[in-house]
């Protein structure tokens, strides 16, 4: 087990000796009340990719990285081996009617499915992203950025992403 659960077998025991009455509560609970993951959000693109994350009490959005599309998912499978994960919540364009790009939709529904392979354990779930590169823009332009800052096409990703995450999160 990790340094964690050390530190929680250090309460235990600690509770233990001032109070042996108490520990088998204590031990129902720690089964009973999980520590949360964190549910990571992701603007997939045809060449960059935007992640973003909650804190593990999940309130909190915060960009995480840009990365080439090509080398994401080994990434985000990196990422999944050092932090838990509760959930990944991937921008999906819902679109009425016919595809514009059909080889972008082809490539995504790939990265979907090689997703779901990679963590089968954890749900991947598909969030309306229409419009969210526009917001982004808007946003980067209101807080004042340069001009040469609001043109990175990274800093636009990350930003996608944790807006896909908040409006999954309910927080906007």
């Amino acid at each position: 087990m990790g340094p964690l659960s050390a530190q929680v077998e250090g309460v235990l025991f600690f509770i233990g000796a001032s109070h042996p009455d108490k520990v088998s509560d204590i031990r129902g609970c720690l089964y009973l009340c999980r520590i949360m993951g964190r549910k990571m959000g992701i603007d997939f693109g045809s060449k960059r990719t935007g992640i973003s994350v909650t804190d593990p009490s999940q309130i909190i959005v915060q960009g995480l990285d840009t990365q080439e599309t090509t080398g994401v998912l080994d990434f985000i499978i990196a990422y999944g081996r050092r932090e838990e994960l509760d959930e990944i919540v991937v921008g999906y364009p819902f679109v009425e009617g016919a595809w514009g790009d059909k080889r972008f939709k082809e490539k995504l529904d790939k990265f979907i499915a090689d997703l779901k392979k990679a963590f089968p354990a954890i749900p991947v779930t598909l969030h309306d992203e229409r419009n969210t590169s526009v917001h982004a823009r808007e946003i980067m332009s209101r807080s004042g950025l340069k001009k040469h800052q609001r043109e990175d096409k990274a800093l636009l990703d990350r930003t996608s992403a944790i807006l896909i995450l908040q409006e999954y999160l309910g927080h906007i």
